[in-house]
């Protein structure tokens, strides 16, 4: 098992905001050359017009903030860490409720989060609502988190052939979520106690589920396709699969990728020499939106959510 010491992290983010009107992704990242963690931190907000990019500012704005904090003293986060993700989420959560007990022109707006910090080879992550956070290990793309959305069981329903799967992917309720940062108590809380221990080869992509517009199987095969390309390219290759989709309804996006490498290892295509002004590439912009807007369920919706076969 390597250590932090001998792990090389090479971090890119993207954000962008596809057909839709508003952007309601944030999205901040922070690894320090040389430092003992890094930090990324992620949120999709809903509502509509001002109100959901709001939200996803403001849970970003606190939660990395918290976490920056603590990250000033790297052996106590190791001991620490999921304590810290939980109160920074519940930090958000009450900033949201203040904001929008201030204004009220915001009431009901919300967001998902995704937050996740690396110490020492380890990964440490908190998830709420329904964006992804994907594992690329030995050729093989794996969701680690869990989705707050009624997808699940949606497609649930499919396999047990109460809907067809054309119907399970257009059901109305699909995005609903049944956990979000509202204000009002976080339904749902994914932030396990231990952490994944990463190692070389690794990639880790957090997204919000705008990214999902891509098949995830081909979302695989472009990670195997450029596993030792630097984590700018993969962005650009992601980015540049979006724009060939061209969906009228594609979603904000925003993701942030992680690669894990040994130390020394430089990604293929790139000298050892020092590389001229401008010669570093850039990922393509993008275009990128929501798929409707998501709104968590009441509890008596969320335990039993009204399911109706689509006509054509």
């Amino acid at each position: 098992m390597m250590t932090g010491a001998e792990l090389r992290l090479d971090v890119a983010t993207g954000i962008g905001q596809g057909r839709r009107e508003h952007q309601e992704d944030a999205i901040v990242a922070d690894f320090p050359i040389g430092g003992d963690i890094g930090i990324a931190v992620l949120a999709d907000g809903m509502g509509g017009h001002a109100a959901g990019d709001v939200a996803s500012r403001i849970a970003v704005t606190e939660v990395f903030g918290a976490l920056k904090l603590h990250a000033a003293d790297a052996d106590d986060f190791l001991r620490e860490a999921p304590d810290h993700l939980q109160t920074a989420a519940e930090r958000a959560n009450a900033s949201l409720a203040e904001h929008m007990r201030r204004n009220a022109e915001t009431g009901g707006m919300g967001t998902t989060l995704v937050a996740l910090a690396v110490a020492r080879a380890r990964l440490f992550w908190l998830s709420i609502g329904d964006s992804p956070l994907f594992l690329f290990r030995d050729g093989d793309l794996r969701r680690i988190n869990q989705d707050h959305s009624l997808a699940p069981q949606i497609d649930g329903m499919a396999r047990m052939g109460l809907l067809s799967d054309a119907e399970a992917r257009e059901h109305p309720d699909r995005n609903c979520l049944t956990s979000a940062i509202t204000g009002a108590d976080i339904s749902r809380i994914d932030c396990p106690a231990d952490p994944v221990r990463l190692e070389p080869g690794d990639i880790v992509l957090a997204a919000s589920d705008g990214l999902t517009f891509i098949d995830r199987d081909r979302i695989g095969a472009l990670l195997a396709q450029h596993r030792r390309r630097s984590s700018a390219e993969i962005a650009g290759a992601l980015f540049s699969e979006i724009e060939a989709l061209a969906d009228p309804d594609q979603d904000n996006v925003c993701f942030t990728v992680i690669r894990v490498t040994r130390r020394g290892f430089l990604p293929a295509g790139l000298s050892r020499r020092p590389a001229h002004r401008g010669t570093r590439p850039e990922a393509p912009p993008a275009r990128a939106a929501r798929r409707g807007r998501r709104w968590p369920l009441p509890l008596a919706a969320r335990l039993l959510p009204s399911f109706r076969r689509r006509t054509p």
